[in-house]
């Protein structure tokens, strides 16, 4: 069960060199960023969060984006300590920073890792030149490869992430891209479905028809692959999209899994936290500018806090639980909800789903299939009590 002492950052920045026309993140195309100006209202919006979460210590920090590599070191490591200064930080913090494979970035590697960084997980997305530029991405397969070498000598920690279900790709052709990725991997490598986000450059080109997407069909027959691949790599799933050797998984993103509280800081950042007994959700202002200037004059930029119900806490907690191969304990609804598990869960429902194969129990833990976590949508709709 998560441990109502400890907490996790997340830390939003929100620039990028350009927009991926995947991408619907909450960043922003910037070339000239004051850095000392947003390390001060990192740490100003720090200080007003632990006011309201004092007693708890850190477990890990997450730095996201946007591209949060471009940033300068000494951004970070100014956050981070300020984070030690505040709450504290276990004795086995992750420290993590996304980065892309980019000279201007990598370079920077060194010093990252003496501000503080111990894990990084680098965008590669493909090591196929040819999808990178259908990706839209700036980097080769070359910069990849020099990135992630770099990476290995720099941190404790490195992950990359993979794209695959691109328009006209073949099970042959996943294969052999799967193969050769994996040589370069370490001991995590979140691996992605390509999606059609609205308000993307990619959601305006498919609805102009060009390109198409993959089916179902076949976009399944590509997970199954990954998973059995992952698999005989030592790097089996431990979610949806994320594949770890044993002890290798992703510390901060396995707190939003198991529904404990993280804060986040930063422009559009999501907070989930307990205040007084009850779960706060607060969302940071999109806007850069508007976040920054919300900050500089009172502290934070959240919109006004919300507080989640008993119910959409317990309906929450099933939803991120169930994106992992371990699964959800129904304590934790419980715990979540102030009530049995089945006030939230139809029994009914579930044993039709144990029969049916989508998910099985174990103890009180309620554990998904490789076919259910392919359908989590469907199935929380279907499992949740009328």
């Amino acid at each position: 069960m998560p441990d109502n002492k400890n907490i996790a950052l997340y830390i939003h920045w929100p620039f990028c060199v350009s927009k991926c026309p995947y991408c619907d993140f909450n960043s922003f195309v910037a070339q000239d960023v004051n850095h000392r100006e947003w390390l001060d209202a990192y740490k100003k919006e720090l200080e007003y969060y632990y006011e309201l979460t004092k007693g708890k210590i850190v477990t890990s920090i997450f730095f996201g984006g946007g591209t949060p590599s471009l940033m300068q070191p000494f951004v970070a490591e100014g956050v981070i300590d300020k984070i030690v200064s505040l709450w504290g930080i276990c004795d086995d913090v992750e420290v993590s920073l996304e980065a892309n494979p980019s000279s201007v970035e990598y370079d920077k590697f060194i010093d990252f890792a003496a501000a503080g960084i111990n894990r990084v997980s680098i965008g590669v997305q493909s090591f196929d030149d040819r999808q990178l530029a259908f990706l839209g991405r700036k980097h080769s397969a070359e910069d990849a490869i020099k990135a992630i070498k770099i990476a290995a000598k720099s941190f404790d920690r490195y992950s990359f992430d993979l794209i695959y279900a691109l328009p006209e790709q073949t099970a042959c052709d996943w294969k052999k891209s799967l193969d050769n990725a994996l040589s370069y991997a370490g001991g995590h490598i979140s691996v992605y479905q390509l999606t059609i986000e609205k308000g993307t450059d990619f959601y305006t080109k498919y609805r102009r028809g060009d390109f198409t997407v993959l089916d179902d069909d076949c976009g399944g027959e590509l997970y199954e692959i990954t998973q059995s691949i992952m698999e005989q790599y030592g790097l089996p799933s431990y979610e949806i999209s994320n594949h770890a050797k044993k002890g290798e998984e992703s510390k901060h993103n396995m707190t939003y899994w198991r529904y404990g509280d993280y804060i986040g800081v930063g422009p559009g950042a999501h907070g989930r936290f307990i205040v007084n007994g009850e779960k706060i959700a607060t969302k940071g202002h999109r806007a850069p500018d508007i976040w920054i200037k919300k900050v500089n004059k009172t502290g934070c930029s959240s919109h006004e806090f919300e507080v989640i119900s008993r119910k959409d806490r317990a309906i929450e907690a099933l939803m991120m639980g169930l994106r992992l191969k371990e699964g959800i304990p129904l304590s934790r609804i419980e715990l979540e909800s102030g009530s049995s598990w089945k006030e939230i869960i139809n029994p009914d429902k579930m044993e039709n789903m144990i029969k049916e194969g989508f998910v099985s129990t174990k103890e009180d833990i309620l554990i998904p299939s490789s076919k259910a976590i392919q359908r989590l949508d469907s199935l929380l709709g279907y499992l949740l009590t009328e």
